[in-house]
């Protein structure tokens, strides 16, 4: 470990270690010679002297600029933030999230009147979340210390995010040596192996997993070092096959080496994320961190849902900055009275008009119930439009040799026609990230009993979905937030018609090993709070293997 750190760094790290156990007399004189870590300035040579200082706005520059906010300053209460985007979230919560002392009180004693519980207006000193209506209701509730330091370690996460200091942990590593193995047993042993920075906090290990959940969630399935065995029962036999023949495209045979020459003569391998929203906008680099576990593999990822994040409008990468000085109506009229024509007149009211929208935008959407659409993502040099060959709004990058990433707005009903006769078992998979099959339908209602379907039955949600992906006979797997959450989608397979008696466990209901660290939490309830992809189970198409029967029995 020492051979890979720099001479100074390893000095220090051998002071760091040595000097608390030895008296100063037997210290080496090398490690005593070695400057003062308290000392910021310390690390700077004698020939940094004549270096340049970098150009604003340089990636150098960046990382040396001063954080916002210092590591022991990350607490403040939400509406106290010194960032919009957080305060904004506090008066998100406080018109959606009721008290919890008043609605107990509501369904103890007024569940038969029209008395609504009041909402959050008091802020926690603890936690700085708004959590109750009064500092007296703060006070009556005993339950609140039970989650109040979760809901501090999100909101220093969420001011960390903002400082402004240098993000370490995703300065994600390159290319994987070919004669090193890659472990799978859990997020410690994988970045060890995978040579990333050392995750040093738990602050670091939150922000790194929330990241890379979702891209290194499918490699550790899909891996031939997978955590998911037959020996410890969560891998099936079933399982076991269909993982077998995607593997003899990820990999090479044993004894070959893993290089990018190998995947010359493969097919491309082809994950369809169904449902996607937040993993459709993460950076093409950090789904790059997946090829780099399967160097000898080609990767198509198809971002498939109502929800994706489509890339920003050329028109818009195209357009000037326009000044801060917004035009007025008085401007408009002496412009037009100066001479100006009436189509140079229109001209400047339609561009008003495109940019209300853009100074009307929310600094903040609340998650209620349903997440949000992204953020548009940001356009690449490649990336291309590819609603002509979708029919949907779509584009598709090909980012590297290694990995295309294409993005389609639509539900995966409307595209299924373009993907059903080449459904291959042994190049194709299906990633659902918390699809929410055992949620009631907000859109679809039993005419017969009168209450909603649930997703997984519902015409509109996933009803007609899953029977097609059965069909393909490629595997599904599925993640859920929470143990209720995994429960609730398994439960829900035996209630839907054509899922029910029609498929196979690939993988078993479990904790995901790679699941989020960060604690997410919910603007209508600041009690409820979820782990990312915290649990992962699969299933496949029934095989129904015809037997030739060596005789007949008589009639």
């Amino acid at each position: 470990m020492l051979s890979l750190l720099p001479r100074r760094s390893c000095t220090r790290l051998l002071a760091a270690r040595t000097a608390p156990c030895l008296p100063r007399s037997r210290v080496p004189a090398l490690l005593l010679l070695g400057p003062s870590p308290a000392v910021p300035g310390s690390t700077r040579t004698f020939l940094s002297w004549f270096k340049s200082k970098p150009k604003p706005g340089t990636a150098q520059a960046l990382k040396d600029k001063q954080p916002i906010l210092s590591e022991d300053n990350l607490f403040h209460p939400f509406s106290k933030s010194p960032f919009p985007a957080i305060r904004a979230r506090g008066e998100a919560i406080r018109k959606l999230a009721p008290c919890p002392v008043c609605a107990s009180e509501h369904d103890a004693v007024h569940a038969h009147t029209k008395a609504q519980p009041k909402a959050v207006a008091f802020e926690c000193p603890d936690c700085g979340w708004p959590t109750h209506c009064s500092e007296e209701h703060w006070r009556a509730d005993t339950e609140h210390e039970k989650y109040c330091g979760r809901l501090r370690e999100v909101n220093e996460d969420e001011h960390d995010l903002r400082s402004g200091r240098r993000m370490r942990e995703f300065e994600l590593p390159g290319p994987q040596d070919t004669e090193a193995a890659i472990s799978f047993a859990n997020w410690d042993v994988f970045w060890y192996t995978r040579e990333f920075p050392s995750m040093d906090t738990e602050r670091a290990r939150r922000h790194a997993s929330k990241i890379l959940t979702y891209p290194i969630t499918i490699g550790s399935v899909l891996h031939q070092f997978s955590n998911l065995t037959l020996s410890n029962q969560r891998l099936t036999p079933e399982g076991s096959r269909s993982l077998a023949a995607l593997r003899t495209n990820l990999h090479v045979p044993p004894g070959a080496p893993e290089t990018p020459e190998a995947a010359a003569t493969k097919p491309q391998m082809r994950i369809f994320i169904l449902g996607a929203r937040a993993e459709s906008a993460l950076p093409p680099h950090v789904w790059e961190q997946l090829c780099m576990l399967f160097p000898s593999a080609l990767f198509h990822l198809y971002f498939i849902g109502p929800q994706v994040s489509l890339p920003k409008p050329a028109s818009e990468l195209n357009r000037q900055p326009t000044p801060k000085k917004t035009e007025t109506a008085a401007d408009t009229g002496a412009a037009a009275s100066s001479g100006e024509t009436s189509q140079t007149t229109s001209e400047s009211q339609q561009e008003q008009e495109t940019k209300q929208p853009e100074e009307e935008k929310p600094v903040y959407v609340p998650n209620v119930y349903q997440p949000p659409t992204p953020a548009p993502i940001m356009r690449l040099k490649r990336t291309r439009e590819s609603i002509q060959e979708y029919g949907v709004p779509s584009y598709t990058v090909p980012y590297t040799p290694q990995l295309t990433i294409t993005g389609m707005q639509a539900n995966y009903s409307e595209v299924h026609a373009q993907f059903q006769e080449t459904f291959d078992p042994y190049t194709d998979c299906f990633f659902l990230f918390s699809p929410g099959f055992g949620f009631p339908s907000p859109t679809s209602v039993n005419e017969e009993t009168g209450e909603p379907y649930l997703q997984i039955a519902s015409p509109t949600e996933w009803g007609p979905v899953i029977p097609l992906l059965l069909a393909s006979k490629c595997p599904i797997f599925v993640t859920g937030f929470s143990p209720a959450d995994v429960e609730r989608d398994v439960k829900s397979l035996p209630t839907a018609p054509e899922v029910a008696g029609e498929f196979d466990w690939v993988i078993t209901p479990g904790p995901n090993a790679f699941g989020s660290e960060k604690w997410e939490v919910a603007d209508f309830d600041p009690r409820v709070m979820v782990k990312t992809n915290w649990g992962i189970w699969g299933i496949r198409g029934k095989r129904r293997d015809v037997r030739e029967r060596s005789s007949w029995l008589p009639l």
